[in-house]
C-alpha cells in the first residue's frame, strides 16, 4: 500500500455506522474507497453533495470539493451551498477528515496558507474544524523529512484546539486534555522512528500495531 492508501484505509476504520462525514481535498478523498461493507456511512461534500461515493478516474460531470471526478450513491442528493454549510455550521457533521500543512500537540491546525504564496482562500476548512463533532487529520508524517506534527504550529492557523485524531503513514495519535498520545505505530516502523520524526511531545503508554495494515 502507498502512504496515502495506508492513511485513508486506517481512517475509514474510525468511522461509525450511520455517520455523516465530510472529506477534505487530497488524501481525505480516498477514505470513501475503504469503508467496510458492514458500515453505512454518508459522505458530504461542501460543494453540495450528500451521499458522495468514491473517486472516478478521468473527466466526470460530478466533482467533489477538490474538483476531482466523483460518484454519487443511490439515494444521494445535490444541494445548494447555503444548505451544505448549514449542515457544517449547524453541528450536523459527525466527522470531518482534513489534510494539514502543520498540526500540533494542542490540537491546532494550519492547513490553508504558506505566507508569500497565493491561494484562493481558506475554503470550508475553518467552518469544518469548528462545526464537526470529530476532527481527524490525514497527513504524511513529514514534509520531505521536516516534521509536520509540532509542539506548536508556526503557520497561520485554520483553527485552534479542534483536532481529535491524527493519522499518518507511520502512526495514529490522539489529542487529549493532557497532550498528544501515541496510540498505534505502523509495523514497518518502531516507536523510536516516530519520536525522531515528530517535533511534538508524545505521551507514550500502551502503543499497539496500526489497525488495518496487512
Amino acid at each position: 500500500m502507498t502512504d496515502k492508501e495506508i492513511i485513508a484505509s486506517r481512517i475509514a476504520l474510525e468511522l461509525n455506522d450511520g455517520d455523516l462525514v465530510n472529506l477534505g481535498i487530497g488524501i481525505p478523498t480516498l477514505v470513501a474507497n475503504y469503508v467496510p461493507e458492514d458500515k453505512t456511512v454518508t459522505f458530504q461534500a461542501e460543494n453540495g453533495i450528500i451521499g458522495l461515493g468514491g473517486l472516478v478516474e478521468g473527466e466526470n460531470e460530478i466533482v467533489n470539493a477538490g474538483g476531482l471526478g466523483a460518484s454519487i450513491l443511490e439515494g444521494g442528493a445535490f444541494i445548494d451551498s447555503a444548505t451544505s454549510f448549514s449542515f457544517i455550521r449547524g453541528g450536523h457533521i459527525d466527522v470531518t477528515v482534513l489534510g494539514a500543512l502543520e498540526v500540533d500537540q494542542e490540537g491546532s491546525l494550519a492547513s490553508w496558507i504558506i505566507p508569500g504564496k497565493k491561494v484562493p482562500g481558506m475554503g470550508g476548512a475553518m467552518d469544518l474544524v469548528t462545526g464537526a463533532k470529530k476532527v481527524i487529520i490525514a497527513t504524511r508524517h513529514t514534509n520531505r523529512g521536516t516534521p509536520k506534527i509540532l509542539k506548536k504550529c508556526k503557520l497561520p492557523l485554520t483553527a485552534a484546539h479542534q483536532v481529535n485524531f491524527i493519522v499518518t503513514e507511520m502512526a495514529v495519535m490522539e489529542v487529549k486534555e493532557d497532550g498528544l498520545h501515541l496510540l498505534e505505530v505502523h509495523p514497518d516502523y518502531k516507536v523510536e522512528d516516530v519520536v525522531k520524526l515528530t517535533d511534538a511531545d508524545l505521551i507514550i503508554n500502551d502503543v499497539k500495531p496500526m489497525k488495518g495494515v496487512n
